[in-house]
């Protein structure tokens, strides 16, 4: 879809637009989902290559956490995280010596309880960005809350204050920060992506995408493509690119996400390619062309057996690894050409770090292997003790794994374990 670029002005910051939300983070931080870039990649160094029998050293396990699916964000010496019971959602904020508790604050209340199947609670993972905390609930809740104590700043409702439209799982989407500015997706007709000062919450731009859209349970990137800086975002009805001064949509593709009930995967952009998918839809990799003032997406390539598990995709070299169907999955990035499948560990979500892959896999287990298309070189596994029982025989292990400061954090349900995975000790 081609649409007029007409207004437009070029960032004279775009060498450094990727970087621009995580500059007064510390390295070894992990303040927002997937990490510094939003891509799944941890800046640790130093970190154990192979572990031991049994898996690396258990620091502590806290199982009060309350339920849910939300990833930790890990600032200092502080863990944050989004817990919900049958009724309400909570902000904590952890101790990172031991677990114990800080602060809580009330998020807000439970986003389409009676989804099928059914998966409610907290998903969303905080945005921790210097004294503030922004937090999105899965009922369309938003919050910035003061670190020190949990105080509310301000608070918005993405469906009563902006018209916005959510799916059959309600909000998943996890804040950006960009600057002064605070992204997220409501959803619908009038204000599908919306642009808000992050100090106040007061709205900077909106942006509709033309026939109106469900939010999908991905969140927004940065990106340079062609030169410009712009959020690319996937939604139910596919994937978009948005100009972060004004709002205007720049391009959409609709093919990966359109007729799923379930567009996820946070998208995977580089070298000026964007790869998405999702199920009962297909994946693809797209290139949008800047040409004559509007931009064009070239489709690269389009199949549906490519991966759009909940744990995302992550690239490391020429290829990425994702989850497929009951697999790990290897794929080379420009053809999509599948490299191998790993039934053994099954699907998970990934993150890389220090040259290895860690997974958390949807049976609970965690595993670290090497990234390499000659094959699935596994380095260690372990299932975490007291891993939670599941009513629900289809609900998985889905949070993310997460690392700072030496530190693997795996959280499943109301169980939340920090590892040792520091090498040298």
């Amino acid at each position: 879809m081609k649409i007029s670029l007409h207004g437009w002005r070029r960032n004279l910051s775009i060498a450094f637009a990727s970087l621009s939300f995580v500059t007064v983070l510390d390295a070894a931080d992990f303040a927002q989902w997937r990490g510094p870039q939003r891509d799944g990649h941890s800046p640790e160094t130093g970190l154990l290559q192979e572990w031991p029998k049994g898996g690396p050293k258990l620091l502590w396990q806290v199982t009060n956490v309350m339920d849910g699916f939300s990833t930790p964000s890990v600032v200092g010496d502080r863990i944050y995280l989004v817990g919900s019971d049958v009724s309400e959602e909570l902000v904590y904020a952890l101790n990172g010596k031991d677990g114990s508790k800080v602060w809580a604050a009330k998020l807000g209340k439970v986003g389409h309880p009676e989804q099928k199947p059914s998966y409610p609670g907290a998903r969303s993972t905080p945005t921790v960005d210097g004294k503030f905390l922004f937090a999105l609930g899965s009922d369309g809740d938003l919050v910035c809350l003061d670190i020190a104590n949990g105080k509310e700043v301000w608070r918005k409702h993405l469906r009563t204050d902006f018209g916005g439209n959510y799916g059959e799982w309600a909000y998943s989407e996890s804040p950006l920060v960009d600057g002064d500015k605070l992204i997220v997706t409501p959803g619908g007709t009038n204000v599908t992506v919306i642009a808000l000062n992050k100090k106040t919450g007061a709205t900077v731009w909106k942006c509709a995408v033309p026939e109106g859209s469900a939010a999908g349970y991905s969140s927004v990137i940065i990106a340079e493509i062609g030169g410009v800086k712009q959020y690319v975002q996937f939604l139910a009805s596919g994937l978009m690119g948005v100009d972060p001064g004004t709002g205007k949509l720049l391009w959409r593709y609709e093919k990966s996400g359109k007729g799923s009930p379930a567009a996820i995967i946070t998208p995977l952009v580089s070298d000026g390619m964007i790869y998405s998918g999702a199920f009962r839809a297909t994946t693809a990799l797209v290139k949008p062309v800047l040409k004559d003032g509007a931009f064009t997406v070239e489709e690269i390539y389009s199949n549906s057996k490519l991966p759009v598990g909940l744990g995302g995709v992550v690239k490391v070299g020429d290829y990425f690894y994702g989850s497929g169907g009951s697999t790990a999955m290897c794929v080379e990035f420009k053809t999509g050409t599948v490299k191998w499948e790993e039934r053994s560990i099954g699907p998970g979500s990934l993150l890389v770090a220090e040259g290895r892959i860690y997974i958390h896999a949807e049976s609970g287990d965690v595993g670290l292997f090497e990234p390499s298309a000659e094959g699935y070189r596994e380095k260690g596994r372990f299932t975490p003790p007291g891993v939670p029982s599941r009513a629900n025989p289809m609900e998985k292990a889905w949070t993310y794994p997460v690392i700072a400061n030496g530190k693997l954090y795996i959280r499943d349900k109301q169980s939340l374990w920090c590892y040792d995975v520091k090498a040298g000790k």
